[in-house]
């Protein structure tokens, strides 16, 4: 046996007993979620419904009373093909006013006209005798597996969600992940989080995966493209482009200006996987804290928070591709799942 098809094996090997990929330098929070940073919570509306695969994420950091005080935010764009609302205004002011809204490309729109109603909703005076609000929604390309020319996402569905946000929520193929797609594979939400001691913190991450090229793929450093490409009857390779969002929470009292030094490190986590922000991919990160700064954390401790920005970017693309289920879509498009192509690698090596 050559080395990859040893390295190979022993990938299997724990995959098949521990179900789970991902290497880990740190502890997990509780639920190894996002929603470990206390006060976040997370919401989805799926829409599976033909051809129509689509959907709506929210993450909320305090619920309605962000507006009134806001929280510091940083943000990082590593590759800007891509069709967001609200970065000029955060980057401006570091400061994130509103949950964060994530859907199709197309129904960025709609995210903002909802996001707006609900904030509204929470707080009447906006636009009024109060400031004018500014909503973040981000977003990736689902026209493989959604009829995106559809416009299926409504400002109710929006509004439903962002009213509906629990610390329990589903991963994979579900809210704005439904019609996702990853190196070729189902794409979708996927979450992480890592304990780091030495700031008594928490870095959570939530991915909209929908980027890579299943050739580039690789899993705890092992390539595993040529071999799972061989085991699919029909392939339709994906570029690395399509997007990903990547958003961060932490309970450190960071400023913007560290928040975005920390959103930058998704990068790394992004390269470990194979991804290289090929042309027509959006990659954007975006990092808040939940705790006023009362404290000054100097950069010069910021290492171990850099190092889990990566780690937890990893391991939330992988919770993306692993909790993932196949879907068939538009014009019969359909995206297998990587837990299904590694099950079947299991059975034929034994």
């Amino acid at each position: 046996m050559d080395s990859l098809q040893a390295r190979i094996s022993l990938l299997l090997d724990r995959w098949r007993a521990e179900r789970q990929l991902g290497f880990r330098h740190f502890a997990s929070g509780k639920h190894d979620r996002i929603t470990d940073v206390a006060g976040v919570t997370v919401g989805h509306h799926t829409l599976n419904d033909g051809e129509c695969q689509t959907g709506v994420t929210a993450i909320s950091p305090k619920a309605a009373g962000i507006y009134a005080e806001p929280l510091p935010c940083g943000v990082a764009v590593l590759n800007g093909f891509a069709k967001p609302i609200g970065l000029v205004q955060i980057e401006e002011l570091g400061r994130l006013e509103t949950p964060i809204v994530l859907t199709n490309t197309l129904c960025v729109g709609r995210a903002f006209s909802g996001t707006v109603r609900y904030m509204v909703e929470k707080n009447p005076q906006i636009g009024r005798t109060l400031p004018t609000v500014n909503p973040l929604v981000l977003e990736c390309n689902d026209g493989y597996l959604n009829d995106i020319q559809a416009l299926a996402i409504t400002e109710e569905m929006v509004m439903d969600t962002l009213n509906h946000t629990e610390t329990e929520f589903a991963r994979g193929s579900v809210g704005a992940g439904r019609g996702m797609s990853c190196f070729a594979l189902k794409g979708g939400i996927g979450t992480s989080s890592c304990v780091i001691p030495s700031l008594n913190a928490t870095l959570g991450v939530l991915v909209l995966a929908n980027f890579g090229a299943l050739s580039a793929l690789q899993l705890e450093g092992i390539p595993m493209g040529e071999t799972l490409q061989a085991l699919l009857n029909t392939y339709s390779e994906q570029q690395d482009k399509g997007s990903i969002i990547i958003v961060m929470a932490t309970d450190a009292p960071l400023d913007a200006r560290q928040l975005k030094r920390v959103a930058k490190r998704a990068g790394a986590g992004l390269g470990r996987l194979g991804s290289y922000w090929g042309h027509g991919s959006g990659d954007i990160a975006v990092a808040f804290s939940t705790q006023p700064q009362s404290q000054n954390i100097e950069d010069s401790e910021l290492d171990p928070m850099l190092r889990a920005a990566a780690e937890a970017t990893e391991r939330a693309v992988l919770d993306a591709l692993m909790q993932a289920t196949q879907v068939t879509g538009f014009a019969g498009h359909q995206r297998p799942a990587l837990s299904d192509l590694l099950d079947q690698l299991v059975v034929q090596r034994n």
